[in-house]
């Protein structure tokens, strides 16, 4: 049996841009350790959802990692796992962010974020204090600021959270919108949340603080908007749905914090700027965890979704082709290493994230190699393993290396276990 070494670098498809020629910066890139990986091992196409569906990371991570929707505790939970908070299990949890707003006749209409450079960061902390601990029909609303004006908010007792976001996420038009039930049970809640958000306002209006700003000429930080609800749940550890235990790389907090809700350790890895270097150093570090004992280790690397969020097509090539120098190291003489992303950001204004398929190669001791020849989007989509979904990934990497599940027995009580299991009560 293999350890498993999974590259995943973020947002790393794209679609097919007229300045490249018909076609995406994957392909048309100088990626010669990617194209040698290709060529030795197995190749696909990956959708992390679902064909055509354009995924969030979290929820991205979530179904690659081999857990369901039913089982997501909510992003905002891994937020606050992230940020070393507590977790209590009766808590509903949003993620909330102070926002300048326009008032309009049609309602409010967010108009930007604090300022990064830390100019608001003391503002920001005094408002969300002043809007901390209010109560509205029986539930208490409580903040915990992060920084530039994000917080945590936890809702109890007895709150639901299945409430619709009210920071909107379109692509260039921003109104704030009104919390809703997305179900009967959660009404209570959903309008609770509404006059929370009515009864912000005003004291935001009336703050000393804003009117500082105001007469300095600085937008007022006016409104807080919530996304991401959620709560606790309960789901096996990586350890006891795949029989591998590891690490996960990466600087994100609430990648980090998905880690450690899953029982995987997480190793903060900074992105300095440098992304060669940064990947330089979580392939050392992995090799490092590898010599450990390790038999799972994820690295998780932003630059290639920040390149697309630039819409720039020539600044993702020159990215993939800066990180493909940092792959020619990977440790596939002794581990199954998979490389692939998480979804597409592409260079095109229009949209966000797509639901546009992402290449998937494994290779490593015994895997096969397929016909593909060099790396990139359509030159995947002619691999032996086809197209996937999140979902696949883990029984794929552990068939790899050598860890499956002989499906028909059950060794264990533990729901959805794909790997060979490392964790079993003998009977004495």
């Amino acid at each position: 049996m293999y350890p498993i070494f999974v590259v995943l670098l973020d947002g790393l498809a794209d679609r097919a841009h007229d300045s490249l020629g018909g076609r995406t910066a994957n392909e048309i890139a100088e990626t010669p350790n990617l194209d040698r990986l290709a060529a030795r091992g197995s190749c696909g196409l990956m959708s992390s959802l679902g064909p055509g569906r354009a995924p969030a990371s979290e929820l991205a991570h979530w179904a690659m990692l081999g857990y369901t929707p039913e089982e997501f505790p909510g992003r905002a939970v891994l937020e606050a796992t992230g940020a070393y908070q507590a977790i209590d299990r009766e808590h509903v949890f949003a993620f909330a962010a102070l926002r300048p707003a326009d008032r309009r006749s049609d309602g409010f209409w967010l108009a930007g974020r604090p300022r990064k450079s830390g100019e608001d960061e003391a503002d920001a902390a005094e408002l969300l204090s002043a809007c901390d601990g209010l109560e509205v029909d029986g539930l208490r609303f409580e903040l915990s600021h992060l920084q530039r004006g994000e917080a945590i908010l936890r809702v109890f007792p007895g709150a639901d959270d299945r409430v619709t976001d009210s920071d909107s996420f379109f692509k260039d038009w921003y109104p704030m919108l009104r919390p809703q039930a997305q179900v009967p049970e959660a009404e209570a809640t959903a309008g609770a949340a509404e006059a929370w958000t009515r009864q912000t306002i005003d004291l935001l209006e009336e703050h000393p603080v804003n009117a500082r700003r105001a007469s300095a000429g600085f937008p007022r930080l006016n409104v807080i908007t919530l996304k991401w609800w959620g709560r606790p749940r309960s789901y096996p550890t990586f350890r006891e749905r795949h029989g591998l235990h590891g690490s996960f790389l990466g600087d994100s907090k609430f990648l980090l914090g998905l880690a450690r809700t899953i029982g995987l350790e997480p190793r903060h890895v900074p992105e300095t700027g440098d992304p060669p270097a940064d990947l330089r150093a979580r392939v050392e570090l992995a090799r490092e965890r590898l010599d450990e004992g390790d038999t799972f280790v994820f690295s998780h690397l932003k630059a290639t979704d920040l390149a697309g969020h630039t819409k720039d097509p020539a600044v993702k090539k020159s990215t993939i082709e800066a990180l493909d120098a940092e792959l020619g190291n990977l440790p596939t003489e002794r581990a199954v290493v998979c490389v692939t992303g998480d979804h597409a950001t592409p260079t095109y204004p229009e949209v966000i994230h797509s639901g546009d398929p992402v290449p998937f190669i494994v290779d490593g001791p015994g895997v096969r190699a397929d016909e593909v020849e060099a790396f990139g989007e359509l030159d995947c989509a002619g691999g032996i393993l086809g197209h996937l979904r999140g979902p696949d990934m883990m029984p794929v990497l552990l068939n790899a290396a050598d860890r499956p599940l002989f499906l028909g027995s059950r060794p264990t009580p533990f729901a959805g276990a794909d790997g060979y299991p490392d964790l079993l009560e003998p009977l004495l």
